[in-house]
């Protein structure tokens, strides 16, 4: 059945220009000018009509840093394929790529079948999967390959996490050779683990417990050195590499150093950088309630929001990611597990953000003149499908491409209150926040998912996403 999307402002990376979009099935197949010949002809054919009148026409949201179902600290986090992509909807994305976390011991290949098996038939969106490389050997590095063959392009790395995540230098660089000889993108958590561990064992000496601790023992320095150190074996090794969820200037620095020297870095930063500080990490009084910001790497201050927001608008940072990694709170398999009680070490890191990504941005951003509309569709859909293999199915509103779709009132008032979340936590960390401009219908390859706060999307029509190569590589 087709569908027409009639009277809004159509917003792609190069601009905005009034017209009428036509989707018949799953895809884009015509845009014409509101009132044309052409228009009034689809209108009196279309299976159905939506009005956009007053409304930005956008390409749905891409977000690439999820972490659905992920084990760590002890538990996992709480969202499921199935909630976390029903949030997403609300929130105007429309495809997640999340991440298949290989524990040491695993195959790539088992770890991604696990992963499969997961969100099989449980998301409302359509999905993909980065791979998590935690344990680097011979038989790992062969099946990169295989995994790129399945449609996984991107493999992500940690410099942080000793004893559970963590890669030595020497492992990265093997990492990388293989990566580069296969044609896929590394992603690189980057922030000293050794460095970290340490300043957080003498933190515990001295008594020093509480939330604020996670932030005080992870100083930038630390997460500036270990960017500066990946850029540097990347540049060794000829491979592209994203430095995900940069928090602040020190890191966004050593990212733009490279850059001016014409190296394939690239920088992701997330809402909570521009947003949130470490003082939120304090609670009320010193109480634990500094535990529902602790993520890592964790909010700075002020002046470092300042410095992301100045990378934003002049290029260092290429997506705008959520780094959905939600925790209940009032939860003993949550933030309050009982060894996280008793230590910042065991609080699990992350935060819920993928339903308020696009309006924290959206609202920060280009409602307060920070970011044009252009730069806002780039950072939040069409750079995402680029660098990850999904151009040109996905990333803009033009004939052929998936009717991924949302239509957003920018005049929109909103208040971000957790009773109207959709995601698995108890609380988001942006309670009481105020945006202007918000969704009001997330389409997904021409169905209806989310209609002015009502999820319609069902269960197990998102599909998997086979991604070719990066426009990295």
């Amino acid at each position: 059945m087709s569908l027409l999307i009639k009277g809004g402002t159509v917003v792609s990376p190069t601009g905005t220009v009034p017209a009428d979009v036509l989707v018949e099935g799953e895809k884009i197949s015509a845009l014409a000018a509101p009132g044309s010949e052409t228009a009034v002809a689809w209108g009196a054919a279309a299976g159905q009509v939506i009005d956009a009148d007053g409304l930005y026409v956008l390409p749905g949201g891409i977000d690439v840093h999820t972490h659905m179902e992920m084990p760590f600290g002890g538990t996992f986090s709480v969202d499921t394929f199935e909630t976390g992509t029903r949030a997403a909807a609300w929130g105007g994305t429309t495809t997640i790529v999340d991440f298949a976390v290989q524990a040491k011991g695993s195959s790539l290949l088992a770890t991604l079948d696990k992963w499969h098996a997961k969100a099989d038939g449980h998301c409302v969106i359509d999905y993909g999967f980065h791979m998590i490389v935690s344990d680097v050997n011979d038989t790992s590095l062969k099946e990169m390959e295989a995994c790129i063959g399945a449609g996984v392009n991107s493999f992500k790395m940690f410099m942080a996490y000793p004893g559970v995540f963590y890669a030595t230098d020497g492992e990265i660089l093997r990492a990388m050779t293989r990566a580069a000889d296969t044609g896929a993108v590394i992603m690189m958590h980057a922030e000293n683990g050794i460095a970290i561990d340490e300043l957080a064992a003498q933190a515990l000496a001295a008594g020093k417990t509480d939330p604020v601790q996670h932030g005080l023992t992870r100083p930038p320095e630390l997460e500036a050195e270990a960017t500066h150190r990946a850029i540097s074996h990347a540049e060794i090794v000829g491979v592209p590499i994203m430095i995900v969820h940069v928090s602040g200037k020190e890191a966004m620095e050593q990212v733009r150093w490279a850059q001016q020297r014409g190296l394939p870095v690239h920088a992701e930063t997330c809402p909570q950088y521009i947003t949130l500080t470490a003082d939120d990490m304090k609670g009320l009084n010193m109480d634990f309630t500094g535990a529902k910001y602790v993520c890592s790497p964790p909010p700075r201050d002020k002046e470092n929001q300042q410095a992301i927001w100045d990378g934003i608008t002049s290029g260092v940072f290429q997506t705008f990611s959520s780094d959905h990694c939600p925790f209940r709170y009032d939860d003993p398999q949550g933030k309050q597990m009982p060894k996280g009680r008793t230590s910042f070490r065991w609080v699990p890191n992350g935060i819920p953000g993928i339903e308020t990504r696009l309006p924290i941005l959206f609202s920060e951003g280009v409602s307060k003149g920070r970011i044009s509309l252009q730069k806002f569709v780039e950072l939040t859909s069409t750079n995402h499908a680029r660098i990850y293999g999904l151009y040109p199915r996905k990333g803009s509103i033009g004939v052929g491409f998936d009717a991924d779709i949302v239509l957003w009132d920018a005049k929109l008032k909103t208040t971000i209150r957790q009773a109207d979340m959709r995601h698995g936590a108890d609380y988001t960390p942006w309670e009481g926040f105020e945006t202007t401009g918000w969704p009001v219908m997330t389409i997904a390859r021409g169905r209806v998912v989310a209609d002015h706060g009502r999820i319609v999307g069902e269960k197990g029509a998102g599909d998997i996403l086979s991604r070719g190569k990066s426009s990295l590589v």
